[in-house]
C-alpha cells in the first residue's frame, strides 16, 4: 500500500483518519496536525498521496498544497473541504492542480476509494516522469552525438578529399597507364599516361572495347572479356592476374608498345570492376634482346675454337700425333672431358636462346616411339650398373604404335629426366621408367626411390640455372629441366613433379594428340 500523508489541525479528525486507513488495511500512513511540520516531512520524504484540510490556523490547505506541490508536483493531493469552501476548493483544483475535493463530512467508501485512485494515479505520473526524463536524456544525448557525427563526418570528409587529391595526383601523375573496365571489357576512365600509350583522348577511349586497343599472342582478349566469371577468371577465386606478352596500339604514331598489365577486382555495389596498370616494358624487352643476342653470338662464337680444342686433343690421345706416356694421357684426357663440358654448357646455352627467342623450330616426324625408348635405355644402362642400381623399363607400348614429334628433343627429354634419376639415386637403388598411349597421349615417367625434393626446391626446379636441391646441389649446367619444359611445352605438353621426402621422386611429362591416327584406328578394331 502507498505512503499517506494527512494534514489536519484537529486531533480527533486525523484519528479518524488513522483508523479508517488502518481498518483498510494502510499500514503507511503519517499524520500531521501542523502543516508547517508537514512540509519539514516532505523536503526528505516522497509520499503516494497527501491528503490535507482547508482551514488550518498556520497555514491553510491551499498554501500547504502549494508548497507540496513544489517538492511532489506528480503526488496526488487531495482537499478536505466544509461545503461553505466549495468554490474555493474548486478554484484551488484550476489553479494549484489538485487531484480531488472531498466534502466534510465524508463516506468513507468514496474517500477509500479515491484515495487508491489517488495513488495509482502518483504512481502512473511518477513513471510518467522518469519516461520523460529518460526521454530527455536520450534526446540529449542524440543531441551530442549527432553533433559529434557531424564533426566526424565532417573531419571524414576533410580526410577523403585529401585522400582523393592525393589519389588523384598520383593517377594522373603516374608514369604506367592505368585503365578501369567493367565485366565485359569496357573501358570507363583512363588516366593521361594512358591517353598517351594509346594516342586517344579519355573521352574517345571511354566505351571502347579493351581488345579495340590492346592485343597478345598469347591471350584472346574476345573470349578473356567474355569469361561467364569474370574478365580473366577473375571472378571466380582469383584477385588478380599478370597479363604479359601485350601490346598497346597507338594510334597516332601506328606503333605496337610491349606493356604488361596487371589487372586488379574492384569491389562496387552496382557492378563488378577491374583496375589495370599498364606498364610500357619496351625497354625491358630491348635489354632483353640485347642479352640474349650477345649470349647467342658469345657461345656460338666459342664453338669453333672449342671443337678446334677437343678434336686435337684427341689427336694426341688416340696416337695420331705420336705415342705419349701413361702420364701425358691421363693428363690430356682431363682436359678433353673439361672442354666437352664446357661445349655441353655452350650448346645448352644456345638452345635456351633459341627457346626463348622463338627461333627454335620443332622438326616434327612420325617414328616408333618404342624404340626410342629401347635406346634411351640402353644407353643410360651402363651408367645405372656402375652403381649397382636396379634399372627396369616398363613399356607398355606395342612396337608398331607411332607418333609425332621431334624425336631428337623427345629423347633429350628422356635422357635428362632418366639421367638425373641415375645421378640422384643412392647406389643399391631403384629407378623404374614407364611409358604408355593412352586416348591419342604420349605419357612418360620415372620413378626413383631416391632422398626426395624438399617441397621449397620443387617450383625452382623447372627454371633456368637450377642445379640440385638445398640439400644436395648438382655439378651440372642447371639448364636440364628447363629445356625439358621448354621442350615439352613447345610441344603444347606438360611435365611434373611427384616427390616424398626419403621415399623417392616421379617426373613425368604428357605429350598430347601426337599418336598417329592410323594406329589408334588399328587397335581400335583389334580391341573391338
Amino acid at each position: 500500500m502507498g505512503k499517506i500523508v494527512v494534514v489536519d489541525d484537529e486531533k480527533m479528525v486525523t484519528s479518524a483518519f488513522k483508523t479508517l486507513l488502518k481498518v483498510e488495511g494502510f499500514d503507511n500512513g503519517v499524520f500531521f496536525n501542523n502543516p508547517e511540520e508537514a512540509v519539514e516531512f516532505l523536503k526528505t520524504e516522497t509520499p503516494d498521496i497527501i491528503i490535507s484540510d482547508f482551514l488550518m490556523p498556520e497555514m491553510n490547505g491551499l498554501e500547504f498544497l502549494t508548497a507540496a506541490k513544489k517538492l511532489h508536483p506528480e503526488v496526488s493531493m487531495i482537499l478536505l473541504t466544509g461545503y461553505a469552501d466549495k468554490e474555493n476548493a474548486i478554484k484551488a483544483i484550476n489553479e494549484i492542480g489538485l487531484y480531488k475535493y472531498i466534502e466534510k463530512p465524508w463516506d468513507n467508501d468514496d474517500l477509500i476509494i479515491t484515495i487508491k485512485n489517488g495513488i495509482e494515479r502518483s504512481h502512473l505520473l511518477a513513471d510518467l516522469r522518469e519516461k520523460i526524463n529518460e526521454l530527455e536524456n536520450a534526446n540529449k544525448k542524440l543531441e551530442d552525438y549527432s553533433q559529434k557525427l557531424e564533426q566526424m563526418v565532417a573531419e571524414r570528409t576533410s580526410e577523403l578529399t585529401a585522400a582523393n587529391s592525393k589519389l588523384s595526383g598520383i593517377i594522373n601523375y603516374c608514369a604506367d597507364g592505368i585503365i578501369i573496365i567493367d565485366n565485359h571489357g569496357i573501358i570507363e576512365q583512363v588516366n593521361p599516361a594512358c591517353e598517351n600509350m594509346t594516342g586517344l583522348s579519355e573521352v574517345a577511349l571511354c566505351h571502347m572495347q579493351l581488345q579495340e586497343i590492346a592485343y597478345s599472342d598469347n591471350i584472346d582478349f574476345n573470349k578473356a572479356t567474355k569469361n561467364k566469371s569474370g574478365i580473366f577468371g577473375l571472378g571466380s577465386d582469383r584477385s588478380e592476374i599478370l597479363v604479359r606478352d601485350c601490346y598497346i596500339r597507338n594510334s597516332l604514331s601506328d606503333k605496337r608498345i610491349p606493356v604488361e598489365i596487371n589487372f586488379a577486382t574492384i569491389a562496387t555495389s552496382d557492378k563488378q570492376r577491374y583496375v589495370g596498370v599498364i606498364r610500357d616494358v619496351s625497354l625491358q624487352k630491348d635489354t632483353e634482346r640485347l642479352r640474349d643476342d650477345f649470349i647467342a653470338t658469345l657461345t656460338h662464337d666459342l664453338r669453333t675454337p672449342l671443337l678446334a680444342a677437343i678434336q686435337t686433343l684427341k689427336f694426341f690421345i688416340d696416337g695420331s700425333l705420336g705415342e705419349l706416356e701413361e702420364k701425358q694421357k691421363v693428363l690430356l684426357s682431363t682436359m678433353l672431358q673439361s672442354n666437352e663440358d664446357l661445349l655441353g654448357l655452350v650448346n645448352a646455352l644456345l638452345e635456351v636462346y633459341k627457346f626463348e627467342s622463338g627461333k627454335l623450330e620443332l622438326c616434327k616426324t612420325i617414328f616408333p616411339v618404342k624404340d626410342l625408348i629401347n635406346q634411351c635405355y640402353e644407353e643410360l644402362k651402363p651408367l645405372a650398373t656402375n652403381k649397382n642400381i636396379d634399372f627396369v623399363l616398363n613399356c607398355d607400348i606395342d612396337g608398331g604404335v607411332e607418333i609425332c614429334a621431334d624425336k631428337a628433343e623427345i629423347k633429350r627429354v628422356i635422357i635428362n629426366l632418366c639421367g638425373n634419376a641415375v645421378n640422384y639415386t643412392n647406389k643399391n637403388g631403384k629407378i623404374e621408367v614407364f611409358a604408355k598411349v593412352q586416348s591419342g597421349d604420349f605419357i612418360f615417367s620415372v620413378a626413383d626411390n631416391g632422398n626426395g625434393i624438399p617441397k621449397e626446391d620443387i617450383p625452382h626446379l623447372f627454371t633456368r640455372f637450377s642445379q640440385g636441391t638445398s640439400k644436395k646441389r648438382s655439378t651440372g649446367t642447371g639448364l636440364g629441366l628447363y629445356l625439358s619444359r621448354q621442350i615439352v611445352e613447345a610441344h603444347e605438353g606438360k611435365i611434373w613433379l611427384e616427390t616424398k621426402m626419403n621415399k623417392g621422386s616421379e617426373f613425368s611429362f604428357l605429350l598430347p594428340n601426337v599418336l598417329k591416327q592410323n594406329n589408334i584406328k588399328e587397335r581400335q578394331v583389334a580391341n573391338g
